[in-house]
């Protein structure tokens, strides 16, 4: 009989590619037979195709039974192939392992091949219960007489201590003696498997620690001495006398040796056992921090991006020696490898500070911005050009930069940039330079982000309003945005950002009146409906400013002026009043009846001549201005609308500090449903059934006691109406009439899901207390106000000199809580704590571009007081009659609506 063997079996699948299922299945066939023939040499050249085959996915479960047999025989070639077999086949869930046991107790007793081919095996196929049972046959094997026998016999040892546990009681004093044994290669197994036990429980191998050390400083083979820093580094967090006491030989390592892994290990350990404190290991960061920025440097990308990772971890405790090497790692967020771009991008996110914030932000930018010179344009250029020309169709992305990847550049400018509050900027114009700059080079996926740093930005920092507002001006005069709003990656978003800044803070405009051509274009109906909606409410504030401004210098040139401005508001509503979107409608048509009313004020004030401001003969007014005022009246009717309270930021825990006032009932109905009118009905008739009765049965012994019984009947049975039985309290509620409210309250929230007149609120609320009363509350009144402490000197990042007072910028971090907040003390965070400068900063690097914007400072015209009339006394008047002064007059529209909105 002819048989396959596995370079035939080899060949024949080669040559039946087309069909090699078929082929497959013929061989199978043919191993089924050979695998039950006596011949233990063809059975074993069976298990080894079986073997291959189940490298190709082929499942051999099925001859696991004859895989043992082949175990079991005592020629060394064939027991190889059994166990071959076994390693790459058995899993704890074979049943057949429980047949090896005394097979595996009996070869670990064979002669030496026996037992290295075994020890391979055990290593691989242990479980549990495999392990208890051989592990004094293993523990045996480490005193063996042949060196290549210990050192598998202390590898193997690993996978019994990681399956069974209890043997490290008895093994680990053998495996100790190990450390000093006399082949090389035993010690060097030894210290690998000590390396990984103690990752799990470091304190327990700390006795080893003067034999490791003497390991550490006498051996001279990097593979060992990599996993002796390794065991160290796992050891030393849990006694500090190691970090003296290893400092010296691991700073000699990282100085001498020429073997990168060898040293990075040193790096490692280093950082991850805490060796880099205090003033000894401040040298040891300094060499650490060479030694990583060299391999910044070298040209192998495997250690640029081990080097930043490190990096990484020492910036925390001494970012004043990663700074020295700024340009080198910002040099590598421009690399040809992605994960080194990231490494890199984590690393600068780490080591910003106050001191070089600005530099780093500038050469992040530039690689964002594709320039054809070396010198980048500033923000002033790149702005200008963009508005006074047409929109360039060269694309800003660089070919070699995916848009996810300046996508993650984007973002990580913002983080860093806004992390701990804005602590790290002192120039809070040049951030909004920033912000302008990105949104012109970034797409849409980080418009929001930018509107929101924006917004936050302008309501926290006071002092850079007027600042903002300018620059917002600039913004939305800019047609790129409006003509690239409907393309994808246009970040419009800012637009929405631009109109509310201008439209919230129009008092700080030097010229109001030029914002409204801008908010009023046609093209701006490409905009979504929330940029939309902005607009028109920018549209009304800054027309109520600028409206304001002329009535308080009124003359009657200005007449004209505010008749065209209102036909172009009107004209503009009611093309967004036929808008798809509601919101934009509801907008509109509110906005429409206040300029209708306008445009009728307007268009029926005529002008007092001059005669008619004359004066009597004797010299006194005869002109009454609150019955005929030289101004439109209604120019004051928007202004008050939207200028009554300040827009703050709100802390965060506001709403929840507000108490639930007394009497109020979430969970009440405030219009009842068919079936809750009907249960509170029911439940009132019974309860004045019931007080009838009681009354009934009573009213004798009552009316003899008391003569006005009819009287106090009468009381009752007009407290007894519904709404008031709804608040009158109730008995306890029992679990029936519970699960039943629960049951209404869920359909009720599900009906008004959908409902788009209510707002649901899916976040889970916090449980609370059960006994509200019982909290402690601390009345912070009385006590007495805080030392005033003098705000340190910020150094100053622009090119200018620095200031003698501390900067102008004062962000407000906290937000304002409500006055009937109960205010609760929140915990500390390190975060909020303004890093103290540390005298190894950085000094500034001159800035040459990405300048804030250069917003032109307008001499804005005094505004002048009110006008206030004082009416001449006449003839025949009440001496009672007082100054006077004059008060715009509010009326309703043609269909009577009014905007009743604040900010």
């Amino acid at each position: 009989m002819w048989e396959r063997t596995l370079q035939d079996l080899i060949r024949g699948l080669r040559a039946n590619k087309d069909d090699e299922m078929k082929f497959i299945a013929q061989a199978i066939e043919e191993i089924r037979k050979e695998v039950k023939s006596k011949d233990m040499e063809l059975k074993a050249g069976a298990i080894l195709k079986l073997t291959y085959l189940d490298m190709l996915g082929y499942d051999m479960g099925w001859a696991s039974f004859h895989v043992v047999e082949v175990m079991s025989s005592p020629k060394i070639h064939l027991k190889s192939v059994g166990y071959l077999a076994a390693t790459q086949t058995f899993d704890e869930d074979t049943d057949v392992l429980m047949l090896t046991t005394n097979l595996l107790k009996k070869d670990l007793t064979s002669n030496p091949a026996d037992v290295a081919v075994t020890l391979n095996g055990v290593s691989h196929i242990v479980t549990t219960d495999l392990a208890r049972d051989l592990s004094p046959e293993l523990i045996a094997m480490l005193n063996h007489s042949r060196p290549h026998i210990r050192k598998r016999a202390v590898l193997a040892m690993y996978k019994v201590f990681d399956k069974y546990p209890e043997a490290i009681r008895h093994g680990i004093g053998r495996l100790q003696e190990k450390l000093e044994d006399t082949d090389s290669g035993v010690i060097a197994a030894t210290v690998n498997v000590l390396c990984e036990l103690a990752r799990r429980n470091p304190q327990d191998y700390l006795p080893l620690a003067p034999q490791l050390f003497h390991l550490l400083t006498t051996s001279s083979n990097n593979w060992m001495l990599i996993k002796l820093i390794k065991l160290f580094g796992s050891l030393s967090p849990h006694e500090p006398r190691l970090v003296k006491k290893l400092q010296p030989p691991i700073t000699d390592l990282i100085s001498t040796t020429s073997a990168i892994s060898l040293l990075y290990e040193c790096v490692h350990t280093c950082i991850i056992g805490g060796m880099l404190q205090g003033v000894s290991g401040h040298a040891l960061a300094q060499t650490c921090v060479s030694k990583l920025a060299a391999f910044i440097q070298d040209t192998d990308q495997n250690l640029k991006y081990i080097a930043l990772m490190a990096m990484v971890k020492i910036v925390p405790t001494h970012p004043h020696l990663v700074a020295e090497y700024q340009d080198t790692i910002l040099a590598s967020v421009d690399d040809e490898d992605i994960s080194i771009r990231m490494r890199a991008l984590d690393l600068v996110s780490a080591m910003v500070n106050r001191s070089n914030l600005q530099s780093i932000v500038q050469q992040l930018l530039s690689h964002l911005v594709k320039s054809d010179t070396s010198t980048l344009p500033s923000a002033v250029q790149s702005l200008s050009q963009s508005v006074n020309s047409a929109p360039s169709t060269k694309p800003l992305i660089s070919p070699s930069q995916s848009p996810a990847y300046r996508l993650v550049l984007s973002q990580r400018i913002l983080s860093i940039c806004s992390q701990s509050t804005y602590d790290n900027i002192v120039d809070f114009e040049w951030y909004l330079s920033v912000l302008v700059d990105l949104a012109y080079i970034s797409n849409s996926d980080v418009g929001l982000h930018i509107r929101d740093q924006l917004i936050d930005v302008v309501t926290r920092v006071k002092a850079a309003r007027g600042y903002a507002v300018q620059l917002m001006v600039k913004l939305i005069s800019d047609s790129t945005f409006l003509l690239n709003a409907t393309e994808q990656g246009s970040c419009s978003e800012v637009l929405w950002a631009a109109a509310y800044i201008c439209g919230e803070y129009c008092h700080e405009l030097n010229e109001p009146q030029s914002v409204l051509p801008h908010l009023l274009r046609p093209e701006a109906i490409n905009l979504s409906s929330d940029i939309l909606t902005v607009y028109i409410q920018a549209t009304a504030k800054v027309f109520g400013v600028w409206a304001a401004e002329l009535a308080q210098r009124w003359i009657d040139d200005y007449l004209t002026k505010v008749k065209t401005t209102v036909d172009e508001i009107i004209e503009r509503m009611n093309q967004l009043a036929a808008s798809p979107y509601i919101e934009v409608q509801e907008r509109a048509a509110n906005v429409l009846q206040l300029f209708a009313f306008i445009k009728r004020d307007v268009t029926t004030f005529q002008p007092k001549p001059e005669s008619a401001l004359g004066f009597s003969e004797a010299g006194t007014s005869v002109f009454d201005p609150v019955a005929d005022p030289t101004f439109p009246k209604s120019l004051y009717l928007i202004q008050p609308m939207f200028s009554s309270y300040e827009l703050n930021p709100v802390a965060p825990i506001a709403q929840a500090s507000v108490p639930v006032p007394d009497g109020l009932k979430l969970d009440a109905w405030i219009v009842p449903s068919q079936e809750h009118a009907a249960k509170v009905q029911l439940e009132d008739e019974s309860s004045v059934v019931e007080r009838k009765s009681k009354k009934s049965k009573k009213g004798k012994e009552k009316e003899v006691v008391n003569g006005t019984k009819a009287k106090s009947s009468k009381k009752k049975q007009k407290v007894d109406t519904p709404a008031e039985v709804l608040a009158a309290p109730t008995e306890v509620e029992t679990a029936e009439e519970k699960a039943l409210r629960e049951k209404q309250k869920a359909e009720r929230l599900e009906r008004m899901r959908d409902d788009p007149y209510y707002i649901i609120d899916d976040q889970p609320r916090k449980p609370t207390p059960e006994d509200i009363d019982a909290i402690p509350v601390v009345r912070l009144d009385d006590l007495p106000p805080p030392p005033a402490q003098e705000e340190p000197r910020l150094p100053s990042l622009r090119n200018q000199p620095p200031r003698s007072t501390p900067s102008r910028f004062i962000v407000q971090k906290d937000g304002e809580m409500p006055q009937s907040a109960v205010v609760t003390p929140q915990p500390s965070t390190p975060s909020s704590r303004r890093p103290t400068p540390s005298p190894f900063d950085r000094p500034t690097t001159p800035l040459t571009s990405f300048q804030p914007y250069e917003v032109p400072d307008e001499p804005r015209a005094s505004t002048p007081d009110p006008i206030k009339v004082v009416r001449s006394k006449k003839k025949g008047t009440s001496s009672a009659k007082k100054k006077r002064t004059i008060k715009p007059e509010i009326q309703a529209g043609d269909n009577g609506s009014v905007i009743n909105e604040t900010h």
